[in-house]
């Protein structure tokens, strides 16, 4: 039986990353008494410079300061997803903590659910025509989230479809820009696994691109 732990443990903290888009975001917390969270948009740059961000933005706090890291997966940018997954997985395996993958859309939906008491649907584009889509349940009194439609990649008339079957009202979100600022919601909806009791090896972090970039 998984012992439920409802708090980091004493002086610990929790790191997020997000780099999905063009944008780096960071976050941290001890979710106690202590959060910062930071947004830059690097461009082409990111790749070059996330490390130096984020060596800078850890500080005063050190990497044994961390009990685990979680970052978004995607859907997103297929070499931004990259970047950040391969970092956490890096940092993961040589700091010896968890890792939490946590998806784009769902951050996305979280980060909305003080607003609408319905159902969350987030939409993304995608290449060649396509579109991420994914409806999420939100209980913000209960702190939870389920996937009624998990992250899928679909045609626009298929994603239409989806929603108009979907036989309960339903909000629709666009996830187009500023992405990043969700950040602090992959750091909170790592937090409700970790609460949980679940601890993810570095190694089942795995990126969702949702296509190939060269895919036909």
């Amino acid at each position: 039986m998984t012992t439920e732990l409802t708090t980091l443990p004493a002086q610990k903290y929790a790191l997020s990353l997000h780099t999905t888009t063009p944008e780096l975001g960071l976050a941290i917390s001890n979710f106690a008494d202590e959060t910062r969270a930071n947004v830059w948009n690097l461009g082409r740059d990111l790749s070059s410079y996330v490390h130096q961000y984020l060596i800078d933005f850890l500080q005063p706090q050190t990497w044994s300061d961390l009990a685990f890291i979680s970052v978004a997966k995607g859907p997103g940018g297929f070499t931004g997803t990259r970047i950040g997954v391969v970092l956490a997985r890096t940092l993961g395996q040589q700091l010896n903590i968890p890792v939490f993958a946590i998806s784009t859309l769902a951050a996305v939906a979280w980060s909305h659910k003080n607003d609408y008491e319905k159902l969350i649907a987030t939409e993304m584009p995608a290449q060649r025509g396509k579109v991420f889509g994914a409806i999420y349940q939100v209980n913000a009194a209960t702190s939870e989230i389920t996937a009624l439609f998990p992250d899928t990649l679909l045609t626009p008339e298929a994603w239409q479809e989806t929603l108009a079957n979907c036989h309960t009202e339903y909000q629709l979100i666009q996830a187009q820009s500023g992405l990043a600022a969700t950040v602090t919601s992959i750091l909170e909806l790592s937090s409700l696994e970790w609460r949980q009791g679940k601890r993810p090896d570095w190694s089942e972090a795995v990126p969702y691109y949702g296509q190939h970039p060269v895919e036909m």
